[in-house]
């Protein structure tokens, strides 16, 4: 079982359509489909299962024995179903993928990124993707200002958008008093 879980239903199907019918193609179909490719599941005649779902916690609970947990735009899925479907991997000690820009320094995605906890972390900002040219990021730069370019971009967390205040500057506002704590 390969489940893939998106943000939205739209997104799933994209996903689907664009990432796992392709590459099922190009490897040359090597386990014939046991029926017609729906659009967001392909069953194979040995059994295997690609789901594609979007975000909905209560509706993707009841999956088991997932070898391989997608989630796509990890930094926009809710906690609450980032929590539910941990727990899918626990038999078959499946592994687990996360895709995302970073977007903001909150929600599980950020405090996994962040955390000591055993991830393979890679980060590959768009300057260094060949099929992103030099002057399309110049553009977006000018066009959507250093912030939320760095979000888009440079894979870089960022403060809430629409925060008053930066995380540093309440930082810097805190008082570490003796006896009455920050």
């Amino acid at each position: 079982m390969c489940l893939i879980l998106s943000p939205t239903l739209r997104q799933s199907g994209e996903f689907f359509r664009d990432k796992v019918l392709p590459l099922y193609h190009a490897l040359g179909k090597p386990v014939l489909p046991a029926e017609r490719p729906s659009r967001l599941e392909l069953t194979l005649a040995n059994g295997s299962r690609i789901v594609s779902l979007p975000e909905n916690e209560e509706g993707i609970r009841g999956f088991s024995s997932v070898a391989l947990l997608v989630i796509d735009e990890a930094a926009r899925v809710e906690d609450s179903l980032y929590h539910a479907v941990r727990p899918m991997l626990a038999v078959s000690r499946g592994k687990l993928v996360c895709l995302s820009t970073p977007w903001a320094k909150q929600g599980w995605f950020y405090e996994e990124w962040q955390s000591r906890r055993r991830w393979q972390r890679v980060r590959v900002p768009a300057a260094l993707c060949p099929r992103i040219s030099p002057e399309f990021l110049a553009e977006e730069l000018e066009s959507k200002g250093q912030r939320w370019y760095e979000m888009e971009f440079e894979c870089q967390f960022s403060d809430l958008v629409g925060s008053l205040f930066s995380e540093e500057s309440l930082q810097a506002a805190c008082v570490d008093t003796p006896g009455w704590g920050v």
